[in-house]
């Protein structure tokens, strides 16, 4: 090669070095979320330890939500409801109906974000009972502690606010409950669903159980089970209901238009599936009582 030649070539292979090196030094500018775009799609998903939706009134739900929105809403079923907040914090879900701990959790874990939740009898609280069949010799909680060693006890799905949380609060605070394999009581037992504890106790396969107000009154309403053979021994404080909540990368303009969706549902026959007589706004501050008490029994990790 002529010393020409070579002299052209040196010149080249610097240009193209530069040019390699302006490319590699340039900051990427990372698109913004678009607050103001309503998603065209969304993804629904709902806890499935409650009584249980028919599958006509869930098709109902998704056509009423799709109808209200003009979004092409996908319903999903999950086993538990952990699988329901594992799956919204891996962006499986963008939309969520969840207990109230369960939202707590979700929005620890992945900012799950609540727009609104369902209210009974008018106002968006309920409570948890410990019941027991109406032929057991008690009628406190206090009575009951005192025979602990017969007692086979019933919670619902450990990660149930009114069904786990609260009354195991409750219990471990009186000295008598630590886990499900560590209690003075004959047995504990988790049954996954209210129904499921409701139809225990009245068929005395269970000696108590806890339950979450409004599925209970829903369930006697329904015909589902019989009220009579029940007597409620033990109370919770006001617990705010259960919410339906966004992901963290839903945008603002979507959230507001499933929020006002989901308050102008008037359906009897949806309302129902939800122990509901409606929804009303909701913000994660409402959850803030719920939290403490789900640090406190180290629920939060």
């Amino acid at each position: 090669m002529t010393f020409k030649k070579r002299g052209v070539f040196a010149l080249l292979l610097t240009l193209c070095l530069s040019l390699v090196a302006t490319g590699c030094g340039k900051t990427e500018v990372q698109p913004q979320q678009d607050t103001t775009a309503v998603a065209k799609e969304l993804s629904v998903g709902l806890i499935p330890a409650e009584a249980k939706i028919p599958a006509e009134t869930l098709e109902k739900f998704r056509s009423t939500l799709e109808t209200s929105t003009g979004m092409k809403i996908k319903m999903n079923s999950y086993p538990d409801y952990n699988g329901v907040v594992e799956a919204m914090n891996f962006g499986k879900l963008d939309m969520a109906f969840l207990g109230p701990l369960t939202y707590v959790i979700a929005n620890h874990k992945g900012g799950a974000k609540a727009i609104v939740a369902k209210t009974a009898k008018g106002v968006p609280f309920y409570y948890s009972y410990i019941l027991v069949h109406k032929d057991a010799p008690y009628n406190t909680l206090d009575e009951l502690l005192q025979d602990k060693k017969n007692v086979d006890f019933a919670f619902g799905d450990i990660n149930s606010t009114s069904g786990s949380l609260v009354p195991g609060v409750e219990l471990k605070n009186r000295g008598v409950f630590r886990s499900k394999d560590d209690s003075d009581f004959k047995s504990v037992v988790y049954t996954g669903a209210h129904d499921v504890t409701a139809l225990s106790i009245q068929n005395k396969k269970v000696t108590a159980g806890a339950i979450d107000s409004s599925y209970f009154d829903k369930l006697v309403e329904q015909k589902k089970i019989d009220g009579t053979q029940f007597k409620k021994i033990w109370q919770s404080d006001k617990l705010f209901q259960y919410p339906f909540a966004v992901s963290k990368s839903v945008n603002d303009a979507t959230a507001a238009k499933l929020q006002d969706a989901l308050i102008n549902i008037k359906d009897k026959e949806i309302l129902d599936a939800f122990a509901a007589d409606g929804f009303t706004k909701a913000s994660d501050q409402d959850f803030e009582a719920i939290r403490k008490v789900a640090e406190a029994d180290g629920r939060l990790k």
